[in-house]
Parts: structure tokens; C-alpha cells; sequence
């Protein structure tokens, strides 16, 4: 194999309370998404602030295009291309889709004391960067508040890969969205894998995970469990390990 996009190797993390993580390899190509899987608890949050340098590893090594690497702050990742889209977006309700687009990066012209916002060109970016993913938003000028689950979603990815993400981490990007909505960023995640992006995608559905990843880490109490292809694990199997090994249909029966 070739050098991967992002590798993480024997990456340990150490908290007062003990150990969250213990000799977890992680490695993800470009063109790819790595569907990281586990239970409340597993260590994948942990994981991915790792990844995008809100933590440092208390173990282990972080490869980034070939390279070592450690981040000192999540701008450090950033700037070197790898960038998070959280829960909570961190997207501003009250402000426009162009405003938070930017977010105090906005494009600008003129000189000196003359310099100011070019809003006109800064809107035509946005609604094209939404465009490109398969969003069309008539007036950028709208508040994000006005704006579906989905969209904005899309609108913090569009942001991210605007801004130079080679590496796209998307934290339950489906977890709050209705069916249409879901198919729609799903989709939008096939099509930056297309692009050449390499994606971490956390979840905790595994048939979303399905619908989309090439490979897939289970992580359970902070150990990785296995990483499998695509081809090489059923649903029914991969839902077992993040059960902690115990069929899910052992648990419907003893339920009831």
C-alpha cells in the first residue's frame, strides 16, 4: 500500500481516571471512508480530538501525507487540512448562511483604510460551495436558523471543504436528521469521497455506515476490536461488536 492520508499508530490516551484509549492503529486513505464504530463509551470522540489536535496522544505516533505530526491546537490540524464537523456544527442560528460560511474570513477588496467585506463575491462562494455538494439555497442571506438539519449540515461541510480540508472528520452527521435528510448528507459524503477526500465517519447506525464506508474500525472501552473491508464483514456481524461481541438478537431475546 502506498502512504496513507492520516495514520494513527499505537495511539494511547490518559486521563486522571485511567486509561481511554489503549494501542489504537487507525489509518485512512485518500478517497476513502473510514467509518469508525463503537458504543457510548468506546473512545471514538476521544479518538477524533486526537486526530484533530484537541487532545495529544499520551502514546503513539500520529502520520499525516507521510510525516509526523503533532498538534499543539485543532488550528494546527487545521491549517495542515484536517478538519472536524462536530454535533453542534458551530454554526450561529441568528446569522446569515454567507456569515457563518466565512465566519471572520470573509473575502475583501479594496486597500488600507479603504479595505472592506466584498459581500457580493462572498455570497456568489457560498451559494457555490453549497452548489457543488448538491444544495441549492436561492438567498444565502437567510438565517441559518431558517435552514433543515440537512442543510445545515451541509453548510459546515461545504464550509470545511471550502477552506481546504484534505481530511474530513464528521461526527453523527445522521443522528438528528429525518430519512430524506440522512439520504442526503449520505450522499454528499460519496460524493467528497469521489473527490479524493479521505473521511472519518462516527456513527452510531451501522447500516448508515454501510450505505457509504469502505472500511470499518469498531472500537469498544478504548480498544480497537477490528478493522474490516468493506466486503470482508456483514451488518448483523459489525452490529455484534459494537454490542461487545454479543448478538444483538441475544439481546432482543432476553429483553423479551
Amino acid at each position: 500500500m502506498g502512504t496513507a492520508l492520516m495514520e494513527a499508530r499505537a495511539v494511547g490516551k490518559s486521563f486522571d481516571s485511567g486509561d481511554v484509549l489503549v494501542d489504537v492503529s487507525l489509518r485512512v486513505e485518500r478517497g476513502e471512508v473510514h467509518c469508525l464504530l463503537g458504543d457510548n463509551g468506546a473512545g471514538k470522540s476521544t479518538l477524533i480530538k486526537i486526530l484533530c489536535g484537541v487532545h495529544a496522544p499520551s502514546r503513539g505516533t500520529l502520520r499525516f501525507e507521510g510525516r509526523d505530526v503533532v498538534f499543539a491546537s485543532p488550528r494546527e490540524a487545521l491549517d495542515c487540512g484536517i478538519a472536524a464537523v462536530y454535533q453542534d456544527l458551530a454554526l450561529l442560528p441568528l446569522m446569515s448562511i454567507t456569515r457563518n460560511f466565512f465566519l471572520a474570513r470573509e473575502p475583501v477588496r479594496g486597500r488600507g483604510p479603504f479595505r472592506r467585506v466584498d459581500w457580493r463575491r462572498a455570497r456568489a462562494v457560498a451559494q457555490g460551495a453549497l452548489h457543488d455538494l448538491g444544495v441549492d439555497v436561492r438567498d444565502p442571506r437567510r438565517a441559518v436558523g431558517t435552514l433543515s438539519g440537512g442543510e445545515r449540515q451541509s453548510l459546515a461541510i461545504a464550509r470545511a471543504v471550502h477552506f481546504g480540508a484534505k481530511l474530513l472528520i464528521l461526527d453523527e452527521p445522521t443522528a438528528a436528521l429525518g430519512v430524506v435528510q440522512t439520504t442526503r448528507v449520505l450522499r454528499m459524503v460519496r460524493r467528497l469521497r469521489d473527490r479524493g477526500l479521505g473521511i472519518v465517519l462516527i456513527t452510531h447506525n451501522v447500516r448508515h455506515a454501510c450505505a457509504v464506508g469502505d472500511r470499518f474500525s469498531v472500537l469498544d472501552r478504548g480498544r480497537l476490536r477490528g478493522t474490516f473491508a468493506r466486503d470482508a464483514i456483514e451488518v448483523d456481524a459489525l452490529q455484534d461488536l459494537m454490542a461487545g461481541g454479543q448478538s444483538v438478537d441475544a439481546w432482543t431475546r432476553e429483553l423479551g
